[in-house]
């Protein structure tokens, strides 16, 4: 029997829902509207393309929400400028900086000048700390995205044998620390292997695990006989391997969607799974980030 899928789009409809819930009673009880801003730099089509997603999806939730598009050549001096305005802006709660940025500004320099309590994408190394000591305002998007794919797609994580594969700074690293922190929807014990692990140890650690959250940048890289049955398999991965006849990417996952299936009990499909969560963990990083700031939680 093919696993159950555990689909992206609708679970971030059902947050979605529940945050403009949450927006409307903001406004009605404290006189609170989340405010997002997100900055671009350039006119790169991908990174429109995201601007744009956000900005409609803030909308959408009654957001008090800037679009603030900057030319290529902004000096690196007035786009620190700029985020220090938005810093001490009262009716912002969160500032997005969109990736990438021109070759002239730094941007590790330019995500760090952002106040981490505004730091909605949780970049930041006051907000990486913050996560690992478990005292974090909210959590990176995308992990958090896997966390609440698991929690409404799985169930319980709490006990269970959880394996991350990759190691990165935006996937791998938080996944981690995400999910052995003693706080519900985690609360499980935690692997992670990485291009260090010797590949017969990876297939060891991916058999034994009851949730398999994959981020290795690789194709296809975990096979049907590395999956434990009845497992959970989140699927971080999009690599693109060619081109359909209507001439859009062709995509696939990290995982080797048609042989795991086989094994799986649940299974997030590429494209459709966790791509669709990261927006939606945006909004809800700014929600939280304003009622942090009006003191209510």
């Amino acid at each position: 029997m093919s696993a159950k899928l555990i689909k992206g789009a609708e679970v971030a409809a059902q947050i979605r829902a529940e945050l403009k819930k949450e927006v409307e009673e903001l406004k009605a009880k404290h006189n609170v509207t989340p405010g997002l801003v997100t900055i671009l730099v350039g006119e790169d089509p991908a990174s429109v393309s995201y601007v744009t997603a956000k900005q409609k999806t803030s909308h959408e939730l009654g957001f008090y929400s800037i679009q603030d598009n900057q030319s290529p050549d902004i000096t690196e001096d007035t786009l620190l400028a700029l985020i220090d305005k938005y810093n001490k802006d009262p009716k912002i709660h969160g500032i997005l900086v969109q990736l990438p940025l021109p070759k002239h500004i730094d941007s590790n320099k330019v995500l760090y000048a952002i106040d981490p309590d505004k730091d909605v994408d949780a970049f930041h190394p006051v907000n990486v700390g913050r996560l690992c000591i478990g005292t974090g305002i909210f959590l990176p998007c995308t992990p958090a995205g896997c966390k609440e794919l698991i929690n409404r797609g799985y169930g319980d994580p709490k006990g269970k044998e959880l394996v991350v594969v990759g190691r990165s700074n935006i996937v791998g690293k938080p996944m981690v620390n995400i999910m052995l922190q003693k706080a519900p929807g985690a609360n499980a014990t935690v692997t992670v292997v990485h291009t260090g692990t010797p590949q017969e140890k990876i297939i060891e650690h991916c058999r034994r695990a009851d949730i398999l959250v994959v981020a290795a940048g690789v194709p296809k890289y975990v096979k049907g006989d590395w999956v434990k049955e009845g497992a959970c398999v989140i699927d971080v991965g999009v690599n693109r391997i060619g081109v359909t006849e209507s001439g859009k990417a062709k995509l696939c996952g990290d995982v080797d969607f048609d042989e795991v299936k086989e094994k799986a009990g649940c299974i997030t499909p590429v494209p459709g799974g966790v791509g669709p969560m990261t927006i939606t963990m945006l909004m809800s990083n700014t929600v939280m980030a304003a009622k942090h700031a009006a003191g209510l939680v």
